[in-house]
């Protein structure tokens, strides 16, 4: 199994960052397989969404809608809101695993690999990629 981590930095409001390209370099050349993006957050996920039409921007606020900050979590520590950071991978996966055929994710024709994280209080983020051969 091949494997890599992509580190970035997240700012101070919620993301959904588009990494399509960064998994799509990861598999070139690859061949026939699997890539697994694995995102190692309790407060992040990972989804297959369509990008730049605004449909990042409304999962962000359906996130907000979802689980709103000013709800009564348990969970105190962090910015205000944390606890609903904690609650979003039961929602959005940590991960997801996509077939890869001759080196080429094969996504949907709108489908993107997006890193969702919604968490203000950890700004350097790493996803795990991982192409098992097939």
């Amino acid at each position: 199994m091949d494997s890599e981590v992509l580190q970035f930095q997240t700012g101070n409001q919620p993301e959904a960052r588009d990494i399509t390209a960064q998994v799509a370099a990861f598999v070139a050349g690859k061949g026939d397989g699997l890539v697994q993006v694995f995102c190692p957050h309790a407060t992040a996920g990972i989804a297959l969404i369509e990008t730049g039409a605004g449909s990042d921007a409304d999962l962000l606020d359906i996130i907000d809608h979802v689980l709103p900050p000013g709800f009564g979590y348990r969970h105190q520590h962090g910015s205000p809101g944390h606890g609903a950071d904690h609650v979003l991978p039961a929602f959005i996966s940590p991960s997801v695993t996509i077939p890869v055929l001759d080196g080429r994710m094969q996504l949907g024709t709108w489908q993107s690999v997006v890193f969702v994280d919604p968490n203000v209080d950890n700004p350097t983020r790493k996803v795990r990629l991982s192409f098992l051969k097939g």
